[in-house]
């Protein structure tokens, strides 16, 4: 795999050279910075979805919002495994 570069995804609302310079400005970037960059990525999509379960459930607690984005996040079918379905209470 030495020598190969990834392919990218081509980006339908931006040039190709911004899209270029972008892609080199991650590649020169350290590891570290680009693993942040991805968990801060991670957390601004959780919050997002957090915000928008808020809207749909304005009264329920922190503690059923999170069981919703659970659900929401893993699906019916891995939700089930690794919380268990109904009646596995």
């Amino acid at each position: 795999m030495a020598g190969r570069r990834p392919k990218y995804k081509t980006l339908l609302d931006t040039p190709p050279q911004v899209q270029r310079v972008h892609y080199e400005m991650i590649h020169r970037m350290p590891l570290d910075r680009r693993l942040e960059l991805v968990f801060d990525t991670c957390e601004m999509g959780r919050g997002i979805a957090m915000a928008g379960l808020k809207m749909r459930h304005p009264n329920a607690t922190e503690k059923e919002l999170w069981w919703l984005w659970a659900h929401q996040h893993l699906g019916q079918t891995l939700f089930d495994e690794v919380y268990g379905g109904p009646g596995d209470e």
